[in-house]
């Protein structure tokens, strides 16, 4: 979804904010590499994965960069970690302090000089992070010597150009990185590829033993710089998630007491649609698509209709057939809903406004004779939701309070 935030000046950074299916057992953010933007291939991918982990991940553009306002050029990494902080602020204000910080190369400095003035953070995972942030300098070698002259520089990165002043070349001399690692006293874990030609795997070297435990550090083998190849990010994803969980408060998902028979559908605080439904033993999340400006965690309320209606036929048809003794090994019922203007319906009693059409198409697979599958069909229309939504229904609304 969606989540926009001001920087420190009040320009409109541009976020997005991934969700997991269940309520998050905890929220991180993730700061991109130098001149990139949040919907790279990296950051895109590691954040849906980690969902998959329960863990709500915002990542955001930084200032003058992507979708977000502001003029780069007045950028340096010092607002880099302005903009990091104030991410994590708005989320804390919004939904809950984040507890895992996520950077990838520049961004992966950012989050380590961010860590010490956040207090909520318990883990610090970091990707082709650089030891030293001067090292970014490298990448405009050849217009030093202008910026240093002239107080700016056009220079091309990553084939996009971009004016770099002299306050950003002394941005990054007055930044250290090592220096406090010792005094972290957070979770670490260092990402890197040996094959990385942008930041060497030695910068890995030096942040992991300037770091004390708890640290950890895996080799993304063959992997380039920016994580290019989809695999590579989702192999960083599983294992950012499957160790962020150890040192992070797991949370249960708040499950109200429900009595045997009764469904409950809560609208989830800060979603415009996303809905957690719950009965006495089970959990399920109903939302509309992003086309409808839902968060697309769910299926749609519609679709839990005729789930729940091809469910029914096909169990309705395995009892038939098991008590029968047909050879019915498998079941596939296919729905869609639609609405027509009545006057185009042949067979229906009312002839004005619209009516709802539920198509239903039934698959049976075994060693079923031409009679065992027409009583299959013909079966198939008793099940006891169908017969419900054919019939006259009447809903009755009571007041909750």
């Amino acid at each position: 979804m969606k989540f926009d935030f001001p920087n420190n000046h009040n320009e409109i950074l541009s976020g997005r904010l991934e969700l997991p299916v269940d309520e998050p057992v905890a929220y991180a953010v993730f700061a991109h590499c130098f001149t990139c933007s949040k919907d790279i291939i990296a950051p895109n991918t590691i954040s849906k994965e980690l969902t998959k982990k329960g863990i709500a991940v915002l990542r955001f553009d930084f200032t003058g960069l992507g979708n977000s306002q502001g003029d780069f050029s007045n950028t340096n990494f010092s607002s880099n970690v302005e903009d990091l902080l104030s991410a994590c602020d708005e989320l804390a204000k919004v939904y809950k302090e984040p507890e895992i910080l996520i950077g990838h190369s520049l961004g992966g400095a950012a989050v380590l000089k961010a860590t010490k003035s956040l207090p909520s953070i318990k883990a610090v995972a970091t990707i082709g992070a650089p030891s030293n942030v001067e090292h970014v300098a490298h990448l405009f070698d050849n217009q030093i010597c202008e910026i240093q002259k002239t107080g700016e520089a056009e220079v091309s990165l990553g084939g996009r150009n971009f004016t770099i002043k002299k306050q950003f070349i002394d941005d990054l001399k007055d930044n250290s990185i090592l220096d406090h690692l010792g005094s972290l006293k957070k979770s670490l874990l260092v990402l890197h590829s040996p094959l990385d030609k942008t930041v060497s795997i030695d910068h890995a070297g030096k942040i992991f033993s300037a770091a004390k435990h708890p640290k950890s550090f895996v080799t993304l083998d063959n992997a380039d710089h920016l994580l290019m190849n989809k695999t590579d990010a989702q192999y960083a994803a599983n294992v950012i998630g499957s160790w962020a969980l150890r040192y992070i408060s797991s949370k249960e998902i708040d499950r109200p007491k429900i009595e045997k028979g009764i469904v409950s559908v809560n609208s989830r605080k800060n979603a415009k649609f996303t809905q957690d439904i719950f009965t006495k033993d089970h959990h399920i999340v109903a939302d509309e698509p992003l086309s409808y400006k839902g968060n697309n965690l769910g299926m749609t309320p519609y679709d839990y209709l005729l789930a729940g209606l091809g469910a029914c036929v096909s169990m309705t048809l395995k009892m038939y057939a098991d008590r029968k003794s047909i050879d019915l090994d498998n079941v596939k019922v296919e729905l869609k809903h639609r609405k027509i203007h009545a006057d185009d319906c042949s067979d229906c009693e009312n002839q004005t406004g619209k009516v709802d059409i539920i198509e239903k198409k039934i698959f049976l697979e075994g060693n079923i004779s031409p009679e065992e599958k027409q009583r299959l069909f013909e079966i198939a229309e008793k099940c006891p939701v169908n017969r419900t939504l054919e019939s006259d229904i009447k809903i009755e609304s009571i007041k909750g309070n």
